[in-house]
């Protein structure tokens, strides 16, 4: 199925995926990466729509049953053979996987930048974590040992860290290169084969770093398979396929639970990286100058399209109107444009549905009282592009208990609450069902480590935000998800624990029976 004729977007990144993804023309190549071979759908038609300007990419077709039992066939296949090598020669593979990412990495940010509509400037940083996080976790391969325990009888009793064996692996739209390989590279550490499905809106990256995969030196042929296709037709029947043994979801708590609860059906283990409300709290004597550009990099950065966003902020009330008005200073002097201009700091919402859910909870909170201190809508200056964008947007006077102050926007838009003392602070930042992340700005060392123990969150910062990396675990509490995909913590997901008991007693005692 050939592009829009007229998407500039369209004619590159056909050229771009050329390298690496075969087809007459940029619909053409769009399909399944299973075994080195692209495979085309049996399903329905899929489109690919550019966010910087509304206008058509490509379309494709959803992937669909058949297409999911050749990706998990190959799985199988590839599994025994990636088990069967030495934990050294894993780690090589791991390694060339890595050094592929960073040899396409020009490539692999222009296609994110242009198909998902993230700035030019973010993906090229995201696309050397990809490459860092297997490159980290190819120094684990030959590391990740068991214990010997001390039993109180004749035995010696020992673990191993054992795959699960094939691990399907759904992503989401905000950032799709960067959680493929955030979701990969452990898995693979660990012994398993993975199949990927990404979000059906940006599913490009993704499949070239399918491919990158199936080409590394020592990788096995099938180890990655990526589906392109939609949740309920490719999604579901792999989620459901016999060959499952671990599920992994990035996305929303709601679609979440649902997975989480398909696995269950198939007495599955599932690990959820679900949404966030994280709350970023500022107290009277912070730095107030470089708490108030944390507060735009941790809410504005990627036009708030992240799970860790900081889009609560905590102010107590004796600085509050200082930092409301210099924040709305500030927001209005954000670059906000083109995503493949290098001087844009935000860029386009992805898709039109989420753009309208920012709007609509925006309008809510308005009538509800809420004052928009900053933003609000498409800028006038960007409105005759037919681009999906908002401005970096400031909602003050929320009561706490508002949706906007409790629910997950997903969007440029930072919600504001006062608070007197350090307590009220710490129960309106607990006061959401998320606990993805969260922060604190203070100049008391004792204050900042007591809101830290106190706020229930997987990851916190202290006069910082929105700090990662791959050698640091990451994950939620409560509606946030459960289990963790990074750092060693990640191998321990992606692994089950064998107990291994050898008798070494000469004459070991008899409990039961007798020697015939």
């Amino acid at each position: 199925m050939a592009a829009h004729p007229q998407s500039e977007a369209a004619a590159r990144l056909d050229t771009l995926l050329a390298e690496f993804l075969p087809g007459r023309d940029l619909g053409d190549r769009i399909g399944s990466v299973v075994a080195g071979e692209v495979l085309t759908g049996g399903g329905g038609p899929l489109d690919l729509v550019n966010p910087a300007d509304g206008r058509l990419i490509a379309s494709y077709r959803d992937a669909g049953e058949a297409v999911v039992g050749a990706a998990m066939e190959a799985a199988r296949d590839a599994q025994r053979i990636w088990w069967g090598m030495t934990a050294a020669a894993r780690g090589r593979a791991l390694w060339a996987v890595g050094q592929l990412v960073r040899r396409h990495a020009a490539a692999l940010a222009e296609i994110e930048t242009l198909s998902a509509g993230k700035p030019i400037r973010d993906t090229r940083g995201e696309v050397a974590k990809v490459a860092e996080m297997f490159e980290y976790y190819a120094g684990w391969c030959d590391k990740l040992h068991g214990e010997v325990i001390p039993v109180p009888t004749s035995h010696l009793n020992y673990t191993r860290h054992e795959p699960f064996g094939t691990v399907v692996q759904i992503t989401p739209w905000n950032a799709p290169l960067f959680t493929a390989g955030w979701q990969i590279a452990p898995a693979l550490c660990a012994g398993n084969a993975v199949v990927l499905k990404p979000s059906e809106l940006t599913p490009l990256t993704s499949l070239v770093l399918g491919m990158l995969c199936d080409r590394a030196e020592g990788l096995p042929r099938g180890l990655v398979s990526v589906l392109a296709g939609a949740g309920p037709t490719t999604g579901a029947p792999a989620i459901g396929h016999p060959d499952t043994r671990l599920v992994v979801f990035v996305g929303s708590a709601q679609v979440g639970a649902e997975i989480a609860a398909a696995a269950a059906r198939n007495v599955v283990p599932s690990v959820l990286e679900l949404g966030g409300k994280s709350a970023n709290i500022v107290f009277a004597d912070a730095d107030l100058g470089r708490a108030i550009l944390g507060a735009q990099a941790a809410i504005f950065g990627g036009a708030g399209q992240s799970c860790v966003a900081g889009s609560r902020l905590l102010v107590q009330r004796a600085v509050h109107a200082e930092v409301v008005e210099r924040l709305a200073r500030a927001a209005a002097l954000i670059p906000i444009g083109a995503p493949t201009d290098p001087e844009t700091q935000i860029g386009p919402v992805n898709n039109r549905r989420q753009l309208d859910t920012i709007a609509r909870m925006v309008a809510a909170a308005q009538d509800s009282g809420a004052r928009l201190a900053a933003g609000g809508g498409c800028p006038e200056a960007l409105r005759d592009t037919g681009g999906l964008y908002y401005a970096p947007t400031i909602v003050d006077g929320v009561a706490p208990d508002a949706s906007i102050a409790r629910e997950e926007v997903f969007g440029p838009v930072l919600t504001v609450l006062p608070f007197e003392t350090e307590e009220e602070a710490v129960a309106l930042a607990n006061a959401t069902p998320y606990g993805l992340a969260g922060a604190v700005w203070t100049s008391d060392v004792g204050r900042a480590h007591r809101v830290a123990g106190a706020v229930r969150a997987g990851t916190f910062w202290v006069n910082s935000y929105k700090t990662i990396n791959v050698a640091s675990p990451f994950g939620g509490f409560g509606r946030s998800g459960f289990g963790r995909s990074s750092g060693r913590e990640a191998l321990m997901a992606y692994t089950q624990t064998k107990s291994v008991w050898v008798e070494t007693a000469a004459q070991p005692a008899v409990a039961f029976g007798y020697v015939g």
